[in-house]
């Protein structure tokens, strides 16, 4: 009984990962369209998640943005890796070491061509595209399915894509 007060959540109550999940489809280049600000990404635009396969099947994430204050490109690669079976997208990140945390693909067309990403709780969400345009029938469809799980949308900030390495 006891046990459930020191589980560690790894999706947002009321989320559920996509599934079937095909994750040789979902690997290559996204363009971060919308984000909740947090600090490792604090003052980034211009950002991009690429995924790739790792020799041990685990998932390389790079991330990459632009950082406006020091005028500067940043990037970060972590690695991802599933909870349970690969054709459930409820995979755990981490950049840092031993210290894992939740990335659940929550919405995703049949495509991959446009998915939405919840962290571990409502205070992180990612809206991502192929392209650095997200149509707005896709847009007003995953900020319903953000909201209708608790997520404050209006927090969103979007990102600009303006810039090249």
């Amino acid at each position: 009984m006891m046990m459930g007060l020191f589980s560690c959540a790894t999706i947002p109550k009321g989320a559920v990962a996509v599934k079937p999940f095909d994750k040789e489809k979902y690997l290559g280049q996204w363009y971060e369209i919308a984000r909740l600000d947090f600090k490792f990404e604090r003052n980034l635009n211009n950002t991009t998640a690429t995924y790739s396969l790792n020799d041990d099947g685990t998932i390389k994430v790079d991330n990459q943005g632009y950082n406006t204050k020091k005028e500067e490109w940043t990037q970060a690669i972590g690695k991802a890796k599933f909870i349970g079976e690969d054709t459930i997208a409820k995979l755990k990140v981490s950049f840092f070491g031993p210290f894992f945390s939740g990335y659940n693909v929550i919405a995703l067309d049949e495509e991959y061509k446009y998915a939405m990403v919840a962290g571990k709780n409502l205070k992180y969400l990612w809206i991502l595209s192929r392209e650095t345009q997200l149509p707005k029938n896709i847009k007003n469809n995953y900020l319903k399915i953000a909201e209708d799980i608790g997520y404050n949308t209006s927090d969103l900030l979007w990102v600009e894509h303006n810039k090249q390495q």
